[in-house]
């Protein structure tokens, strides 16, 4: 018996051809094929942003009432590092961008800072800063030729991750790279947090969502060998979130990354806790960024306010501090927050 065809909105729905006489798809769209795209020289690459960016230690000066609004988180700071507890910085990629990476590298050196967590562009911008000197391109301009992104130098991040993975099952991303751009001795070396954080042994994490890095572009990327390590990352920083209590965590410039990383590590760390009879309570958490919040960041805004999607702030300011925790938000550009939170730091050490 013949099957009867029915057309529904042009088209054949009992398996036989479009109107168009095309067989209907099975089985989607199938694979991009990246061997067919062309990966240029970064010499080609006109970037935005070069050592010019970059801030010399103290020539910085944050407004007078930001640095007088940190001075408790300062203090908070002092207090974490002669208790060794945690002191945990996660951040954006605009903070690399920001030119502040000095006074970070200070606060490593000197025992603020015990852990920090970069997103995969945070990443990517300390390694071409410490590559070439120089990071950042228009995403308008190469957009439009189908270049951006896809530049040679940059891709050797890949066949870092790849090669890390393959020594070490247990290596991490954001150690492997730093460890690359010291033991490779590149040029801008001493402006780089993930190599400092090698050089000094401070946990250096980087928390990877597969397709929002440009290297996730490149015909080399390896999804296996960078899934790893980004994973190894997480558990790293999540053992950090244990030493937690009367310490600080604080989040510049990540909407994202940050909050839900950091929810999922002190979930984590507290389902141990508990069970071995202690507590990962006492801690404060810090968000830096432009968005602005009402004076009292405790009350949780409704579920219709779209202020509620906000992660960091029901997130880091309310729900995970709401036993015997402390939250700060900073309202300014990191140009100034993290000079801010330095000074302050600087201020309640000669108070003491």
């Amino acid at each position: 018996m013949k099957r009867r065809r029915t057309r529904i909105r042009g088209k054949v729905a009992a398996g036989g051809e479009t109107p168009a006489g095309r067989k209907p798809r099975r089985g989607g769209y199938g694979l991009f094929d990246r061997s067919t795209l062309v990966v240029k020289p970064l010499a080609l690459r006109e970037n935005d942003l070069d050592l010019s960016a970059i801030v010399d230690l103290g020539r910085s000066d944050p407004p007078a009432g930001l640095v007088r609004n940190f001075q408790r988180v300062g203090e908070l700071a002092v207090r974490a590092r002669k208790a060794g507890a945690s002191i945990i910085m996660m951040m954006g990629a605009h903070v690399i961008r920001s030119g502040v990476q000095r006074y970070i590298i200070d606060l490593m050196e000197r025992g603020y800072i015990s852990c920090i967590a970069l997103n995969g562009a945070g990443m990517i911008h300390d390694y071409e800063f410490a590559l070439i000197g120089a990071t950042t391109e228009s995403v308008a301009r190469y957009v439009r030729t189908g270049e951006f992104g896809l530049w040679r130098e940059t891709g050797l991040l890949n066949e870092i991750a790849v090669k890390a993975f393959r020594a070490d099952k247990k290596a991490g991303l954001g150690r492997a790279v730093g460890e690359k751009i010291v033991k490779g001795r590149f040029s801008h070396a001493d402006i780089s947090l993930l190599a400092t954080a090698w050089r000094l042994g401070i946990p250096a994490t980087v928390h990877v969502a597969f397709g929002q890095d440009i290297l996730h572009e490149h015909p080399n990327f390896d999804p296996v060998a960078t899934g790893a390590l980004t994973y190894n990352d997480f558990l790293t920083y999540t053992s950090a979130v244990s030493g937690l209590e009367n310490g600080l965590v604080m989040n510049f410039g990540s909407a994202v990354m940050a909050p839900e990383v950091f929810l999922k590590a002190i979930t984590m760390c507290r389902n141990v806790a508990v069970r071995r009879g202690r507590m990962i309570g006492k801690f404060a958490t810090v968000v830096c960024d432009l968005r602005p919040l009402p004076a009292d960041i405790t009350a949780q805004p409704s579920k219709k306010h779209p202020d509620y999607y906000y992660r960091p702030w029901k997130t880091m300011l309310i729900r995970t501090v709401a036993d015997g925790g402390k939250s700060f938000y900073f309202q300014a550009g990191h140009a100034q927050t993290v000079p801010a939170f330095w000074q302050a730091i600087n201020n309640a050490e000669r108070k003491k």
